[in-house]
């Protein structure tokens, strides 16, 4: 497995695909639906390794907005971020957060995830 640690090592362009992590758990964290929605491709799929089944990009919008649990806190440890050709990026990273359900205690989590972007426009 290549780790590729510490961040400083990355290309600019793996150093712009980590920020795209990091941007869009801030949006998360500050419950922008609107901007969350729009970074998210029309047919993004995702899975939670907790749930049954993938879900789509609004169940991903959901889960970080209204009445869902709100995002105290977190850390991203990035494990591997490669761009290919300049056009796919492909991101596997470690997290762990704190969530508050509405009127509960917080709850710690911790998970791996990855994601795949595909570069648009310019």
């Amino acid at each position: 497995m290549a780790i590729q640690l510490p961040i400083v090592d990355f290309s600019p362009e793996q150093r712009d695909l980590w920020k795209r992590v990091v941007d869009l758990w801030a949006l998360s964290k500050v419950r922008e639906e609107g901007q969350i929605r729009s970074t998210l491709h029309p047919d993004y799929v995702g899975w939670d390794m907790s749930a049954p089944l993938p879900h789509d990009r609004d169940a991903a919008v959901h889960s970080v907005s209204g009445e869902s649990p709100e995002l105290r806190g977190y850390e991203l440890h990035p494990l591997s971020v490669q761009v290919y050709e300049g056009k796919v990026g492909v991101v596997h990273y470690s997290y762990s957060a704190m969530v508050v359900p509405k009127n509960a205690t917080p709850i710690n989590v911790t998970g791996r995830w990855s994601e795949v972007y595909l570069m648009q426009g310019g």
